[in-house]
Formats: structure tokens, C-alpha cells, sequence
């Protein structure tokens, strides 16, 4: 049997709305627990290589589950707040759009992506959608993301478990994304910060 080739390396991990409201208590993903366990993993790798940590919070409108400043909203990993380690706050789905991750990426030498998270179709993906279109690596571990199941429309479409919800999400970024790697397969580096930006010059 033939081993297979080690996967090179990433430099930042993106944690995507892995809140309370959506890993805990009725509104939790299916095999919550599974999710949890595979994310908490890639983050304590990703800190133990020096890796940026990135963990995204969702706000949600008022009303709903992840509210600011409500129990669902808090994030459910702790955090451990550094240079390599950072929260950013999300008013949509795509974590780049209105907030300061691009620039945080860029500022830390980031070129390589994993992406984890929830939910699969929505944040996780449109996350690791423009990723790919500012030119980074993406790495979207099949056993780190996931959703809610997709309920049926009568007279349009039966329910969609949510597993082939998430399934579906990733393979619909193209073949430029790696969606068929375990979590367990991830490996991290640190970041090297470009001459020039402030995390790259001389002190």
C-alpha cells in the first residue's frame, strides 16, 4: 500500500462561528460533539506551531440565537488572546466582508488556509470562497465543518440530511480547494510576515 504524500503545511487557522447557539443545546449542529472535538484539535496544533489563530464571532440580528452579548453568541473554544491568536467580529456571512481579516491576514504573511466551522453552506463556505479569490491556499478539512439539516418543502424538495448539506457545500468551492483532508491530517506552521509590513520589518 502506498503511503500518502504529507500535506504541505498551513499558516493560519480560521475558526468559523463556533458559538455556543450552534454546538450546544437544541439549536446544535448534528454530532455537535464530533465538532467540537476536531476543532479544539486544529487549534491547539495550530497554536502549538505558531500558527495564526483566527476565530470569527457571528452577530446576529436581534433576536436571534447569536445576538451580541448573549449566551448563545460567546464563542464556545476559549481563547487565548496574543499576536497569533484573534477574534473578529462578523456582520455577514463571508468573514472578510465589513471586517479586518484580510488585513490581518495579509499583515501576518498568511498564504495558506484551513477553515473549519459552521455552518458548512453559509459562513464556512463563503468564508473560504474569497480565500480563494484573493489567492490563498484553502483547506477546508471534511470533518471540521459543519450544518444543519435541510428541511423539506413540500411540493419542492424532500429534506437533505445534513451531512450531504455540508458534503455539497465544500465540493461546490471547485478544485482548487483541498475538501477531502481530515482534520487529523492538518499540519501547521507560523506565518512569515512579508519585509515591509509591520509584522515583517526590522525592529
Amino acid at each position: 500500500m502506498t503511503t500518502p504524500t504529507a500535506l504541505p503545511p498551513v499558516d493560519t487557522l480560521v475558526v468559523v462561528d463556533v458559538q455556543s447557539a450552534f454546538v450546544t443545546g437544541g439549536g446544535a449542529v448534528p454530532d455537535a460533539a464530533r465538532l467540537v472535538d476536531r476543532t479544539a484539535a486544529l487549534i491547539a496544533r495550530a497554536r502549538a506551531a505558531g500558527a495564526l489563530v483566527v476565530h470569527l464571532q457571528n452577530d446576529g440580528p436581534p433576536g436571534a440565537e447569536d445576538e451580541p452579548h448573549t449566551p448563545g453568541w460567546e464563542l464556545h473554544h476559549p481563547v487565548v488572546p496574543g499576536p497569533a491568536e484573534i477574534v473578529i467580529r462578523k456582520p455577514h456571512d463571508d468573514g472578510f466582508r465589513e471586517t479586518g481579516l484580510g488585513a490581518v491576514l495579509a499583515g501576518r504573511g498568511a498564504r495558506a488556509l484551513a477553515v473549519c466551522g459552521v455552518m458548512s453552506e453559509m459562513c464556512v463556505q463563503a468564508t473560504a470562497r474569497t480565500a480563494l479569490a484573493r489567492g490563498y491556499r484553502v483547506v477546508v478539512p471534511y470533518d471540521a465543518h459543519a450544518t444543519q439539516d435541510c428541511p423539506a418543502v413540500p411540493g419542492v424538495a424532500d429534506a437533505v440530511p445534513a451531512a450531504v448539506v455540508s458534503r455539497v457545500a465544500a465540493y461546490a468551492l471547485g478544485s482548487d480547494a483541498e475538501v477531502t483532508v481530515p482534520a487529523a491530517a492538518v499540519a501547521f506552521t507560523a506565518p512569515v510576515p512579508a519585509p515591509g509590513t509591520p509584522e515583517g520589518a526590522a525592529a
